[in-house]
């Protein structure tokens, strides 16, 4: 007998670029992993259906919850306010995440942002972002040393400190936390719709929620490194889960 899974289905956003002569959209394993060990069914989706409304609604009836993952590219920056180029773009990604986040709010679907995907949070709640903090003088070192090992760019690098009561610190616990930190990039300012959930020693913001939403919650740091070997990580992909859950359970009674 064929037994089927009822785990919550997760809609992971995919990446452009090109592998050869070849474009690709592609997806890093550590989070394909993070969300199989909590539990989850991870379901690609592909950077077109930002183009086919149709198809993008039909591929949202099936999810139980987002994931925005970080990547090598960041948001183009006339998508909050700013003039000038951004070398490092994925343009069909701005227009999925930006999508996928709308979509969320309308359906109260669970979302989880990581780096780059925190980044769109902010951005997509009316939010801005420092476009090269390490150029500005306002803020510690933020970036990874990339001629290092993985092992120790992903290493702890700072602490965050959760505010009360926000979502972060039910599902964390008070405290500070230490995270890594391989990021460029920054809020400048939250817009009205988000709400700061940590912040690191130096006052940069590193944590939000999307108020309004029972569960949307945007990381800068990398909790799907490693992610059922620390803490702090199991708690977030374990609360994203059990959100996924509650969502699917829902969806499926109606």
């Amino acid at each position: 007998m064929v037994h089927i899974s009822n785990k919550p289905v997760v809609g992971v956003i995919m990446c452009r670029q090109q592998l050869g002569p070849h474009p690709a959209m592609t997806l890093q394993e550590k989070y394909l992993r993070a969300v199989q060990d909590a539990g989850l069914l991870p379901f690609p989706l592909a950077q077109g259906l930002a183009d086919d409304e149709p198809a993008l609604e039909q591929v949202l009836a099936m999810l139980d919850g987002l994931l925005l993952t970080g990547s090598y590219s960041n948001i183009e920056p006339h998508h909050y306010g700013e003039s000038g180029e951004e070398p490092l773009n994925d343009p069909g990604r701005d227009r999925l995440s930006l999508r996928l986040i709308a979509a969320a709010g309308e359906r109260r679907l669970p979302l989880f942002g990581i780096c780059r995907g925190f980044q769109e949070m902010v951005v997509a709640s009316g939010g801005t972002l420092h476009r090269r903090l390490h150029d500005i003088g306002l803020f510690d070192a933020h970036r990874e040393d990339k001629q290092q090992p993985l092992a120790r760019q992903y290493a702890p690098a700072h602490d965050i400190l959760p505010e009360a009561g926000g979502l972060l610190a039910r599902l964390a616990g008070p405290g500070r936390r230490p995270v890594n930190s391989l990021h460029m990039q920054g809020v400048k300012a939250l817009g009205a719709a988000a709400r700061a959930e940590a912040r690191a020693p130096d006052g940069l913001i590193e944590a939000i929620s999307l108020i309004d939403q029972p569960f949307a919650l945007g990381v800068q740091w990398h909790p799907e490194w490693q992610s059922r070997d620390n803490a702090l990580s199991r708690a977030l992909f374990d609360g994203f889960a059990e959100a996924c859950r509650r969502y699917r359970a829902a969806r499926t009674a109606a």
